[in-house]
């Protein structure tokens, strides 16, 4: 087990990354990110700061950090999450957490264990300089990758349990430090037809799901898809691809069921409750055309973008720390979704900024600049003690 007391930021994400994160819907283990939350609890104690646990599940819980400066102070929240995607078809050993070449590698160096680790070793930084004038949180959250389970748990429930409300919130994410004020959401969800099994030495006897399918993918890439034209000026334009396929049990037998799966990119604006109705309609068409095809859409995960109106005074705050940094201060966009827009439902300010390239994050060879490593410590450090009211 990696000592919990570590001398250089460093250091510290070298131990974070050698823990198996990987997502549990993708891995299988419940408690994915268990472990590692529970030795950055025995990490941030022995830095000297206050720590809580919120249970997200019987396996799975949050962690909080907290530096109080002032009890009249007002508070801002950090939220990194600690899973990460598949260490399939890596090249490199994806826990080792090697330093070579001015890089740290391995599985959530840049996505993104790179953004906790800097949290905390700037929080560590700034208590030491006296701390004030902000009270600071930092939130390491579960199940980003696949559900959000860990925000939505901390948006929904546990907020409610915390005597403070944060007056904004910085969301680590790759994103060469410059602020993302704005990104996409998802919608994603499945459609599956019904056939008839038979043997194929007869395939009359059967209805072919696979058969039925073809018509519902042509019908939503001729006609649904190029109907999108929604766009917004940060973010680009509406999209929507159908990524997964599968159907069928074995070659000499009529295939009863077939399924795929959708990824819809919502700009901010749109209405993610909107597009299976739209999909519908499409649908309904083809049922008219030939009443024995069986089509159904399955219940959407849904994810909301990150709209910028609302949250400028604290996008402010922010862009001023990148200016006295020397960074961009241009507002930016991202086609990707965060965690960012959970907070920014329920009213709270939302700035996505953090250390590394997303171009480094899932790939085989998966590392962070240390270079931006320590420029993100420098940066939310200067959050932390930046006038916020």
């Amino acid at each position: 087990m990696p000592l919990t007391e570590h001398d250089t930021c460093e250091s510290l994400l070298a131990a974070m990354v050698g823990f198996d994160t990987v997502n549990s819907d993708i891995s299988g283990r419940p408690d994915a990110e268990a472990e590692l939350a529970a030795y950055l609890d025995d990490v941030a104690q022995a830095m000297g700061f206050a720590t809580r646990r919120f249970a997200v599940n019987d396996q799975k819980f949050n962690l909080m950090v907290t530096h109080r400066a002032d009890e009249a102070a007002p508070w801002v929240l950090f939220e990194s999450h600690m899973d990460t995607v598949t260490v399939e078809g890596m090249t490199i050993e994806p826990f080792a957490g090697e330093i070579r070449d001015g890089k740290i590698f391995g599985r959530g160096a840049c996505d993104t264990k790179g953004t906790g680790a800097a949290m905390l070793w700037a929080l560590q930084q700034h208590a030491s300089a006296g701390g004030g004038p902000n009270n600071v949180a930092i939130v390491f959250t579960t199940d980003e990758e696949i559900s959000k389970l860990g925000v939505k748990s901390f948006t929904g429930r546990h907020l409610e349990q915390i005597d403070w409300r944060p007056q904004g919130v910085v969301i680590g994410e790759p994103t060469q430090l410059r602020a993302v004020t704005a990104h996409n959401g998802i919608v994603r969800w499945s459609i599956q037809t019904r056939g008839v099994a038979a043997h194929s030495a007869d395939p009359a006897q059967g209805r072919s799901a696979i058969s039925m399918m073809t018509r519902v993918i042509d019908t939503i890439e001729t006609q649904y898809v190029p109907s999108l034209a929604a766009t917004h000026p940060m973010t680009g334009k509406a999209q929507c691809s159908i990524n997964v396929i599968r159907g069928g049990v074995q070659v000499n037998v009529i295939p009863e069921a077939c399924e795929i799966q959708i990824d819809r990119r919502l700009v901010p604006g749109e209405d993610g409750t909107d597009v299976l109705p739209a999909v519908e309609k499409l649908l309904d068409a083809l049922r008219g055309q030939d009443p024995k095809l069986i089509a159904q859409q399955q219940t959407p995960y849904i994810d909301l973008p990150l709209d910028p109106t609302g949250g400028e005074a604290f996008s402010a705050a922010v862009q001023k720390v990148l200016e006295g940094a020397a960074l961009s201060t241009e507002p930016q966009g991202a086609p990707y979704a965060t965690d960012a827009s959970q907070f920014a439902e329920i009213g709270l300010p939302a700035v996505v900024l953090g250390p590394g390239n997303i171009a480094q994050a899932h790939t085989k060879d998966e590392w962070l600049s240390l270079d931006q490593l320590q420029r993100g410590v420098q940066v939310y450090r200067g959050i932390m003690a930046a006038p916020l009211a």
